[in-house]
């Protein structure tokens, strides 16, 4: 601003409680650049006497105008807000992710071993997500940070476990919201997320079913993904990103074995998160699935 002889008036800001950044400024030099541009009428031009003008060179196997090969669709608004808070997480976070790798066996067995029984008691199949659901709650309550927000120049430290779970919706990705998760069942995990899902697919969330998230976790495996770095929900702190399930060849003891293993990621707010807690916060959350006793007796 002192450079471009930009006052505090001069500048609308649009962070927290009217707090200029960056994009205020540049915004408003562009502006200030467009009013000073002289106009010029637009004049036909011809060629030299003498010289045709070259033709257009058509692109082979496309018309020379892609008149009739482009639609242009208005954003949703649902799409425009999502799109506005992903950049938003950029500019306003420094944002790293670390990576890890869970073996998915036990997870496996017990699913398989219990699934019937299950059914039959609460009339819902025994998904992955209730199992990384509790497996983050634990993460979160030994590492706290990761829970957390960075508000202004403090850290607001979130003693409860609301747990947003990103889902596609009819209108596109929307994170709804399972409350109070750490007081929820396993069975009441799953109800809660497949019915936040199916509502979702019908355009039938409310505002405050999207809002109020302390952590965030998205599934790409579901569509096919090995691995991805999640972008953070602001202004939440960390976001944990599964990805599809693959039978690899893995090293346990000396011997080469196959497993069913899922690669996972953490993002976070490297501002309010060292790189040591997000590693562990990981750790954490593999041994959590990799043994799955221990999220029942919380060890």
């Amino acid at each position: 601003m002192s450079e471009s002889g930009l006052s505090p008036d001069d500048v609308k800001g649009s962070g927290r409680g009217g707090r200029i950044q960056k994009q205020d400024v540049d915004r408003t030099l562009q502006a200030r650049a467009e009013t000073r541009m002289p106009r010029t009428e637009i004049t036909e031009i011809t060629p030299p006497p003498g010289r045709e003008p070259e033709p257009e060179v058509p692109v082979p196997g496309r018309p020379a105008t892609d008149a009739g090969h482009e639609r242009v669709v208005p954003m949703s608004p649902l799409r425009r807000t999502v799109a506005r808070r992903l950049v938003e997480a950029q500019h306003n976070a420094a944002i790293l992710t670390t990576f890890n790798e869970i073996d998915m066996s036990n997870v496996l067995a017990l699913r398989e071993r219990y699934q019937e029984r299950f059914v039959k008691a609460h009339g819902i199949k025994l998904g992955f997500m209730s199992f990384f659901v509790k497996a983050a709650i634990e993460a979160l309550k030994a590492f706290p940070a990761v829970n957390g927000e960075v508000r202004g120049t403090d850290i607001v430290y979130k003693d409860h476990y609301d747990i947003g779970v990103a889902v596609g919706g009819g209108k596109g990705l929307v994170v709804p919201v399972v409350r109070d998760a750490d007081r929820l069942s396993f069975a009441e995990v799953e109800a809660a997320i497949a019915d936040l899902a199916a509502r979702a697919r019908d355009n039938k969330l409310s505002m405050k079913e999207l809002e109020g998230g302390t952590f965030t976790i998205s599934n790409g495996g579901i569509y096919g993904s090995l691995l991805s770095t999640p972008i953070l929900n602001p202004p939440q702190s960390g976001i944990l990103g599964l990805h599809a399930t693959q039978k690899r060849a893995v090293v346990v003891g000396d011997a080469v074995v196959v497993r069913p293993m899922m690669y996972v990621a953490l993002s976070y707010d490297h501002r309010l998160i060292d790189g040591r807690e997000a590693v562990q916060f990981l750790v954490r959350v593999k041994e959590c699935v990799e043994d799955p006793d221990r999220i029942l007796i919380e060890v």
